[in-house]
């Protein structure tokens, strides 16, 4: 064989692999397991018959049926949510995980779900604010693994305000509800939405959104570092969202014509 032939051939035989390769890589994602706390209403929470509801459930199921693959949800407290992606108990996170510099090193992002500002929740009356100084002395709840946690520990704990972690959010609220907490501190619209609008948030507020670096708003799917074909999957799967009005649909349907998309 001559030079020429052989370089034919052998570039060749490299696309032969290449095609082979990206097959096997389309068949491995059959089915995608997706982590979830489900006690974020109205993003993640559980209906009465016990089938997750919420925004993030609609939004990662209808990524899976762009994308012609099956939903599997795996319950998991929000704190377990990397420790798991990393020992391959699910393929991504979709729990309103916010992007973070500390995360990013850990674990890779898919591009933006929805974004969303922190606040406040009180009782009426109680004369507390997104102030810190209105805090002080106060005890503010907080579920583990959060950006409001890392908030909690580097600003509240240090401003003399007490602070109380919790496995997961509805464990926050029954705490505020009873007395144990003075306010706790988590998504806004989670809050505004999930909380006040329940029949044990009557009599509270929210505050207006904190300002600080320690809150970002960005949230999006959380990915196993260095899996960049799942990263590319998945994206491809938000993108078609957009562009086929699906995802517009799905956020009407749980806020209106309030729209969480910065396009960040």
């Amino acid at each position: 064989m001559n030079t020429a032939l052989l370089k034919l051939s052998t570039i060749a035989s490299a696309l032969v692999l290449a095609m082979s390769a990206a097959s096997a890589m389309a068949k491995d994602y059959k089915e995608l397991r997706f982590g979830v706390d489900p006690s974020y209403a109205p993003f993640e929470s559980k209906a009465a018959d016990g089938n997750l509801v919420g925004f993030d459930i609609d939004l990662g199921n209808a990524i899976c049926a762009e994308l012609k693959v099956k939903c599997k949800w795996v319950e998991s407290d929000f704190d377990g949510m990397i420790p798991g992606l990393k020992a391959n108990k699910f393929d991504g996170v979709i729990s309103s995980m916010t992007v973070t510099e500390a995360r990013e090193k850990v674990i890779d992002f898919s591009n933006e779900l929805f974004s969303g500002p922190t606040s406040l929740v009180f009782k009426k009356g109680a004369g507390l604010s997104a102030d810190v100084a209105s805090l002080k002395g106060k005890t503010v709840g907080y579920e583990q693994g959060t950006i409001q946690e890392a908030y909690a520990k580097a600003v509240l704990d240090k401003a003399g305000v007490k602070t109380q972690a919790y496995a997961n959010q509805d464990q926050v609220y029954a705490d505020l509800v009873s007395g144990r907490l003075d306010a706790s501190i988590q998504d806004m619209l989670q809050a505004e939405l999930g909380f006040l609008k329940s029949p044990q948030g009557a009599g509270y507020q929210i505050s207006e959104p904190i300002d600080s670096p320690l809150l970002p708003a960005k949230t999006a799917v959380g990915i196993k570092k260095g899996n960049t074909e799942l990263k590319a999957l998945i994206n491809k799967g938000i993108k078609a969202l957009h562009d086929d009005g699906t995802y517009t649909e799905i956020q009407k349907k749980h806020f209106g014509d309030l729209n969480l998309y910065s396009g960040k």
